[in-house]
Order: structure tokens, then C-alpha cells, then sequence
């Protein structure tokens, strides 16, 4: 007798023997044992979680005929009645399976709607099984819509896939869904452990962890790893064999590399690294042994209730219980996000394993010292004023106040001339409020009222200085506005220099603001100058703009060359032989600069050209990108100081929208 393998050996007779997935088995079963019984049903899930066993069953409970022979329709069919042997042999004439990934086609699909209009020959019910349906081409599921939407009251369709996205919504409307979930490790542990118990294995519990999660939540994977696994091991499952076979990375080295990293020992971690190599393991196993283990951790540092009911007999959980206490949560979180995006740095590295020591060593790279940086917190409205003070910025010493009197001078009003230049910092009207400086011991503060430096508007491009107007009061007197570069370092410091005449009074100075349908003027639509941009003209640079120009527009340099002339500089000629300067060891290459001496040879001014590598101040591309800025500038100027645009942005509010001005 041929030997039969576990994965078909083991497989679920009946709803009760089927594991991982009692979501899709209590439905099923509420629905058979009502009678509530639906046309078509649609089964997905990835491979080995039960789609094609959960047909049989359900086909085997619509067609159940009992031990006597007078069974009805059940959820828990009796295995020994013919249409049970049958449809578990495979040769049930009214159960019939197609294989979409081989039979995808509308011939196929029609050739299996004929039977349908014949009553079934044995059971009660014909059943279409249609595995990777999927598969089919959009011809075939539009042939069968009709058929799938209002079947013979005697026909059931049963469909499976691995990718529910490719099924057409019109297939999917017509159908009642389930979706069969991957099974997590400790089911198939549970599992592994039941049949290798029927079948006499020995087996040691770590070699079946690591089988179970091999299997990646498929159970018919891990019963044929087991097969594997079994015949490697001359009939016992030990965890060396085991590991082995898989070609899994011990997780002895997982766990040095983790303690190592979070005691920041870099020699063990190196270290490491070097035995893996020499052992042949694989990088990304370590990695992904490793983000399984910084998860656990992870789990058990945000609940640690967790970590104290761990398994005693899994000696892995003690141990990422003890590694989940050593090292801090944000490490762990770092860490594990280095492994997941380190798995995908392997094949970028010319060695897998030197990527691999990298990926462990940029957690040593960012892990925090042991004494913290200070923190930079802002500053209470006090401390920084006086701060300034000290600094050098505008500030006065106050002698005792007295009574606070209007200011009575008069004041001219402030006009907005577009094209003058601001003038000064006016003191307030005759009704503005007058601020009465406080007696201090030390420098005093600035009012509330008045904005802190950093909050200040730039000055207005043109003034060096902004000086200030004194007015004609007796009880005000208004200070001159210093900032810190006014004063040097020969120079006394601010207070001992005002301490000496200190006024009484002091006015806020403010700036006249023009109203807003006085201003003409919209803010500056272009952009600083980009550094690209910039650049210093040399008699060298002249000459090779107008070289590099001609070039271009004859078309005798194209592409990389073209790139390499314009970003170059010319830094000296000694005879036929030039030598050119780029900031980007890109652009030096040998069949590039070989066409450019050619070009330049043809056009009769250098046979021999050097290239090197270092800082570019003057080149063709700068020239025409300042070029390019200044007809940008020219083209914004005559836009905005147009007298319609200025009369609509004064009395309609209209503005111009930053980008849109393009040079003719």
C-alpha cells in the first residue's frame, strides 16, 4: 500500500475535526441544521486554511443519506453512507470539482452549465465546485452570471479563491462570503501535536514551534513540513534537525544580538554577525527572527501582566520576558523598525551580511546617552527681555515715575508714498496712550504691548537705521532705537550709557501704517535668488558661456555632454589645452569628456581638456538660471507697477497669484 501523506491523511471529514476556523464552521452549521441553505458560496483565504475541505463537508451534508439510508440534510454528516465514501474517494457523479487555473475558459464553464438542467443521478443536490475561480477570463464569469444568479432549485455552487479582488463584483453580489483566516502558530502547534501522537512521532516541542510557524498560518504547509521534517529525521522531530532543514537562525543568536544591542556592547554585536557567517545562516532569517521577538517584547512591555503568566515549559517566552525588562520600550520600538526596513536593504548591499551588521549597528548609532541633552524650553516673556537687555538690544534704565502726562505735540500726519522710503519711527498722537517706565534694580522690561525681537518685522529694504522724531513734550522724551549692531565692542554697555541721563517718560514708538486702500504695492511675487542661480563673473566664464552657447545651438553637444559643458567651469587655457572644473563626479566621465574635446576641436578652439572636481562659481548653467531670474524680476516689476493692476489691488482687494507671472 502506497504511503499516504499527512496533509491528505489528516484531512477534516466533518465541521467538528476542522480547526482554526469556527467562524465559517458555526455559520455553516446554523445554516444546515435551519435549512436556510443559500444557492452559492463563495470561500477565500490564502493556501491550506480549508477552502477545498470545506466544500466536501458542506457537499457531504446536503447529500447525507445516514446509516440507514432515510438521513436527511445535516450539519454532521455520518462519513459511512455511499454518498459520504464517495464524494471523500472523489467519484460522486453529482459533486463535481473544476479547476479554474486550468479550465479558464468560456468552453469550459459552458460545458459545465450543461449539466445543470439535469436533476441529480444519486444525491439530492448537484454541487459546482469551482477552485482559483479568479482564474476564469471575464467571458467565462459573464456565461455563467445568469445560472449563478437563479439556479435549478436542485443545484448549489461552491466557489473558492486565493484573491477575492479578482472576481467580478457582479460574481461577488451572488454569492455568500466567507472568509477562512490564516491560523495562528499555537493552533497549528495544537494540531501537529494531536496527529504526530496518532502516528507515534517523537517530538521535541521547540521543533514543532518552529514548524508551526514556518507553516505561516497554513496548515496543510505545516503538515507537509512535517512530512519533511520527519523523513530528515529518521522518523523524530528534534529541534536541531528541524532547524536545520528550515535553514532558521537558532534563536540563541537572536537573543545575544538583542541583550547585546540593549547594554550597547558593539563587539558582541559584531561578533555575532561574524558567526552567522561563518555558519552559513541567512541575514534575513536573523532579521525576521529577530522583529518576531521585538514584537513579543514589545506585547509584553505595554502589558505587563503578560509577561508574568508566560508558559514555563517555553523556554523562548522566559527569555524575551527577561529581554522585554532589560531593554526600554522606545529602543524596542526603533529596533524592530530597523529590522523590517533592514530586510528590505539585504539585496541593495553588495553583502547581506555586512547589511546586516549595519542594520544592528545604526541602533547603537542612535541609542541615547546616558546622560540626557538639555532641552531647549522657551523662555518666560520676563527672562527674555531681560535677556536682550544684556545683549545689547533696546533697553534703558528708569528713574522713579511720576505722574504720567499727555503728550501735547502735534503730529503731522503720515502719508504712504510708494516710492518713498519710511522714515522714521513716529511717536503716537496726543491721544495715544504715554507708558510710564517703572523703577528698576536692573534693566527693565519692554511692555507687553511691544512686540519681542523675534516677533518684529523685518526693517524695510533700504534703511540702514530706523531713527526716531522727539516731541515737543516737556514730560516725554523719546529714545533713540539701537539695535546690537550699533554698538561694538569698545563701545560701554546700553545701560551704563543711558543710566546717566535716564528720561522720566518714555513713548512707545510705533510705526504709521498707510490704510489699506493705500497700498499700492502687493508683497514680492518672486522667490529669493536660488544659490544655482549665483554666481561670480570671471573673463574665463565669459568666454565659455559664449563657447558652450554656440555649441548648443548647433546642436553639436546633446545630453550628458551638453550637461557636462553647462555645469563646468572654465578655470584656465594654456594654449589648445583647457581645463574645466564640476562640482558632481557624475559629470566627469571619460566618453563625455571625450565628445566635448571633440566638439570643441571641431570648432577650433581647444584639442586637449582636463576635467576636475571642486567648487563652481562661475558656469554657463548659473549664467542663464540668473538670466532667467532677472527676466522674472523684469516681468513681475511691469506687472505690478501697471496702473490697472494697482487699481484693482486697491479697490477691489484683488491679488496676484504668486507663480503665475511668467516672461515673455
Amino acid at each position: 500500500m502506497s504511503y499516504l501523506v499527512l496533509a491528505r491523511k489528516y484531512r477534516p471529514r466533518n465541521f467538528t475535526e476542522m480547526v482554526g476556523q469556527e467562524h465559517v464552521v458555526q455559520a455553516l452549521t446554523n445554516a444546515l441544521t435551519q435549512q436556510r441553505l443559500h444557492h452559492a458560496y463563495l470561500f477565500t483565504g490564502t493556501r491550506g486554511v480549508g477552502k477545498t475541505t470545506v466544500s466536501r463537508i458542506l457537499a457531504k451534508s446536503l447529500n447525507c443519506q445516514g446509516t440507514d439510508g432515510q438521513g436527511g440534510i445535516t450539519a454532521t454528516p455520518c462519513g459511512v453512507c455511499q454518498a459520504c465514501t464517495d464524494i471523500d474517494s472523489g467519484r460522486f457523479v453529482d459533486y463535481t470539482e473544476l479547476d479554474a487555473a486550468s479550465n479558464r475558459g468560456v468552453d469550459e464553464v459552458q460545458s459545465l452549465l450543461e449539466q445543470a438542467v439535469y436533476k441529480p443521478v444519486q444525491g439530492r443536490f448537484k454541487v459546482f465546485m469551482i477552485d482559483e475561480v479568479h482564474m476564469l477570463t471575464n467571458t467565462a464569469f459573464n456565461a455563467m452570471l445568469k445560472t449563478l444568479e437563479e439556479p435549478p432549485e436542485y443545484l448549489k455552487f461552491v466557489l473558492a479563491t486565493t484573491d477575492p479582488q479578482k472576481v467580478p463584483v457582479t460574481v461577488l453580489s451572488r454569492c455568500l462570503q466567507f472568509n477562512l483566516r490564516p491560523m495562528a502558530p499555537e493552533t497549528v502547534l495544537s494540531h501537529l501535536t494531536q496527529v504526530l501522537a496518532a502516528e507515534n512521532v517523537a517530538a521535541e516541542p521547540q521543533a514543532l514551534r518552529l514548524l508551526s510557524r514556518a507553516a505561516r498560518g497554513s496548515m496543510r504547509d505545516a503538515l507537509s513540513l512535517t512530512d519533511q521534517a520527519i523523513a530528515f529525521g529518521s522518523g523524530q522531530l528534534q529541534e536541531a534537525a528541524v532547524r536545520q532543514m528550515l535553514g532558521a537562525v537558532d534563536r540563541s543568536y537572536v537573543f545575544r544580538l538583542i541583550e547585546a544591542l540593549a547594554r550597547g556592547d558593539g563587539k558582541t554585536v559584531v561578533e555575532t554577525s561574524d558567526t552567522l557567517r561563518l555558519n552559513g545562516l541567512s541575514a534575513a532569517s536573523t532579521l525576521e527572527e529577530m522583529s518576531a521577538v521585538l514584537q513579543r517584547m514589545a506585547v509584553f512591555q505595554a502589558v505587563p501582566q503578560m509577561a508574568g503568566a508566560v508558559d514555563a515549559d517555553d523556554p523562548e517566552a522566559s527569555e524575551t520576558a527577561r529581554l522585554a525588562a532589560l531593554m526600554p520600550a522606545d529602543e524596542t520600538q526603533l529596533l524592530y523598525s530597523l529590522c523590517l526596513h533592514g530586510r528590505g536593504e539585504l539585496g541593495l548591499a553588495p553583502d547581506e551580511y555586512a547589511a546586516l551588521t549595519m542594520v544592528l549597528l545604526r541602533l547603537l548609532a542612535f541609542k541615547p546617552q546616558s546622560e540626557p541633552a538639555e532641552k531647549k524650553t522657551l523662555t518666560r516673556p520676563e527672562a527674555a527681555s531681560s535677556g536682550r537687555v544684556a545683549a545689547g538690544s533696546v533697553g534703558f534704565q528708569a528713574s522713579p515715575a511720576r505722574p504720567a502726562a499727555p503728550v501735547s505735540a502735534p503730529m503731522a500726519p503720515a502719508v504712504a508714498d510708494p516710492g518713498a522710503q519710511p522714515a522714521a519711527l513716529v511717536a503716537p498722537a496726543a491721544t495715544a496712550p504715554v507708558l510710564s517706565v517703572q523703577p528698576s534694580p536692573s534693566a527693565s522690561a519692554p511692555s507687553e504691548d511691544v512686540p519681542s525681537d523675534a516677533s518684529e518685522p523685518p526693517p524695510w529694504p533700504g534703511s540702514d537705521e530706523l531713527d526716531t522724531v522727539r516731541t515737543e513734550a516737556p514730560t516725554a522724551t523719546v529714545l533713540p532705537v539701537r539695535t546690537t549692531e550699533d554698538f561694538d565692542g569698545n563701545q560701554a554697555p546700553v545701560h551704563a550709557v543711558l543710566a546717566q541721563n535716564a528720561p522720566e517718560y518714555v513713548a512707545i514708538p510705533v510705526r504709521e501704517l498707510p490704510e489699506p486702500g493705500e497700498r499700492l504695492q502687493p508683497l514680492p511675487l518672486s522667490a529669493p535668488t536660488p544659490v544655482s542661480a549665483r554666481y561670480t563673473p570671471t573673463d574665463e566664464g565669459d568666454i565659455w558661456h559664449r563657447t558652450v552657447q554656440q555649441l548648443v545651438v548647433a546642436e553639436t553637444i546633446t545630453a550628458l555632454v551638453r550637461e557636462l559643458a553647462l555645469q563646468s567651469q572654465l578655470v584656465a587655457r594654456d594654449g589648445g589645452h583647457w581645463l574645466l572644473r564640476v562640482e558632481r563626479e557624475s559629470l566627469n566621465q571619460p566618453l563625455a569628456r571625450e565628445r566635448l574635446r571633440a566638439a570643441l576641436e571641431a570648432a577650433g578652439h581647444a584639442n586637449q581638456i582636463s576635467v576636475e572636481v571642486g567648487v563652481v562659481i562661475d558656469s554657463p548653467a548659473r549664467r542663464n538660471a540668473a538670466a532667467a531670474a532677472e527676466r522674472q524680476r523684469v516681468a513681475e516689476d511691469i506687472v505690478m507697477n501697471d496702473p490697472y493692476v494697482q487699481s484693482l489691488v486697491r479697490d477691489y482687494g484683488a491679488k496676484i497669484v504668486p507663480g503665475s507671472i511668467k516672461p515673455a
